[in-house]
Formats: C-alpha cells, structure tokens, sequence
C-alpha cells in the first residue's frame, strides 16, 4: 500500500467474475472489456509501471523528486527488484508495456527477505506481522491514470489481489496506505475514525516507529461524525475495511510523497466467500 494514487469510488463486487485467459505462468489474465489484469512479465512492462508510479506521485500528487528520479521519470526503489507488479492493461493500446494504465506492486516473503525486509518496515515496527504463521505479503505503490479511474478498474484490481491472494495462499497482507496531504489535523477526523473503529488486534497490531509516530486518536469519539469521517476516507482504505482489515497504531508523515501513512492488516480468511469460490474453481479445486 505504501503509496497510493487517486482511485475511483469503491463499488460492490459484480455478481459475475470477469472471464479469464490462461497465461504461460500460471496466473490467469482477468478481463473485463478492453481491460486485462495480469502480472508485469518483462523488464519493460515494469518500467511501464514506474513510468507511470512517476506520473500520479510526482507530477499529479506533488511527491518530491531527487536529481535521479527526475532525471529518470521513473519512482523506482530496491523492492521494485524482488516484488510482482500487478497491471491493468487497456488492450485497445496493446498488449504489453504500452498498454500499462494502472498498477499495484506485491511483495510476498520470500521475496522480502532476499532484501532483508520489506518497504513497510521503514514506518512501522512490523514484528507481529512477521511472526504470523503462514505466508504475508505486503501491498503497495497503487495507481491508476487518471481517465481510468472508474469503478470497472478498482472492481478489476480488487479480483486481481485476490486471485494472486488464493494462487499464492497468502493468509495476511499489509502495507502503508495513503492519506493525501500531510496536515494532520485537516485529516483528524479520518485518523480517529480508523483508531476507534477499526484499530488491529494486538497479536496484530503494528505500531510506527518512534520517532515518526502520530497520534491518530485526536478527536474523542463521541465528538466524532462517524458517517462523515468514513465517507471522507480514500477509497483503497475503505476497500480494506470492507474486507475486513484493520489499522495499526499511530500514522506517519511521508514528507517526500505528500502523504499521510497508516498500516493496513487483513487477514485473508475474512475475503468474501465469493472470492474463494470463484478462484477456487479456476485453480482446478
């Protein structure tokens, strides 16, 4: 989650999954229209995504760029190395690096620990997570161009993590997710709601690193407008709570990318039996 750009409005799941076409790798390309959903597959398509993490965090969101990544165009870090990078593609432009308008980037353990950690541990005291049995995976560097930004994509988005969720048997997933801006009290009514609804069990609970870390209870909840805060939240975090994720304790600033972080965790058994069911049957029982 780290870094997310703009999305569309969350929408209910439609009753009929989109039909897949079987890739050379295993992991099944989701389509719905001109639109398809698969794993970045060539050094090129990645690029495709950075270009693209380049365009919404920099030049749409305000993140500031060193010299290289200026010079590059390119938002890129050492994880981008070891991570699978979830696209959206618009088949009307190609079908490959060309066709790249939306993309999402994982990172699954085994990965994480060729780099010695994963991205979110630069915010957050992740040892609860880390000592969760079965197989983690962390989520971030979300974006979509901005004339895709309907809720056809997010529904597209939300089936692609959880096919690579059910192939990969990953029983958790988390990763910073963004609030835009970075004054804190304008975003007071969100970071509260999420701390008195939705705060993670402590066997769960990450908390921000000292030094970084924010209070997110500032307003006490019975002053709070619960309904209003909700609405208020970025339509990623609210998809995540529809699943039935939770937050950590405490938010950080992200200076460099303009934005406000908070730790999502959700346990992957609480995905919709609808999810399951569907990829269940395309992963052949």
């Amino acid at each position: 989650m780290s870094v997310d750009g703009p999305l569309p409005e969350d929408a209910p799941l439609p009753a009929d999954p989109p039909r897949a076409a079987p890739r050379a790798e295993g992991f099944e390309e989701l389509r719905a229209g001109n639109l398809g959903l698969r794993i970045a597959e060539t050094a090129a398509e990645i690029d495709a995504a950075q270009s693209l993490r380049f365009q919404v965090f920099y030049e749409e969101m305000g993140a500031r760029a060193d010299a290289a990544t200026l010079e590059a165009r390119r938002d890129g870090d050492e994880f981008d190395a070891v991570a699978d990078h979830l696209l959206v593609l618009d088949h009307d432009l190609g079908n490959g690096p060309e066709a790249v308008i939306g993309t999402y980037r994982l990172i699954r353990r085994p990965a994480a620990e060729r780099l010695g950690r994963f991205y979110s541990a630069s915010e957050y005291d992740i040892a609860p997570l880390l000592a969760f049995p079965g197989e983690v995976m962390e989520l971030g560097r979300s974006c979509v161009a901005a004339p895709y930004r309907t809720r056809g994509t997010l529904q597209l988005l939300w089936r692609g993590i959880a096919a690579f969720v059910f192939r990969h048997r990953i029983d958790l997933m988390f990763g910073c997710a963004s609030l835009a801006g970075t004054d804190v009290d304008a975003l007071a009514a969100q970071l509260s709601y999420l701390h008195a609804n939705h705060l993670a069990p402590p066997a769960l609970r990450p908390r921000a690193v000292p030094g970084r870390f924010v209070a997110m209870d500032r307003i006490p909840p019975g002053e709070l407008d619960m309904r209003q805060a909700m609405t208020a939240l970025p339509p990623l975090v609210k998809g995540y709570l529809r699943l039935g994720g939770f937050v950590g304790d405490g938010a950080v600033i992200d200076h460099q990318f303009n934005t406000t972080d908070v730790c999502i965790v959700v346990k992957t058994d609480l995905i919709t039996d609808k999810y399951y069911r569907h990829y269940e049957r395309t992963a052949g029982g």
